[in-house]
């Protein structure tokens, strides 16, 4: 599967989600991001502007 494909299923999920759910998830991991600064974030980034 692309990382394309990948991106795409997970926005879907998340747009799901959000929907569902009441609490904004996509807010929650923004402010995660930007706090913790995981290297998970970093390496997913790098991913995606190497291709």
């Amino acid at each position: 599967m692309s990382l394309k494909t990948q991106i795409l299923i997970n926005l879907i999920v998340l747009a799901i989600v959000d929907t569902v759910v009441p609490i904004p998830i996509t807010a929650m991991v923004l402010i995660m991001v930007l706090f913790q600064k995981p290297k998970w974030f970093k390496d997913w980034v790098d991913r995606i502007y190497r291709r």
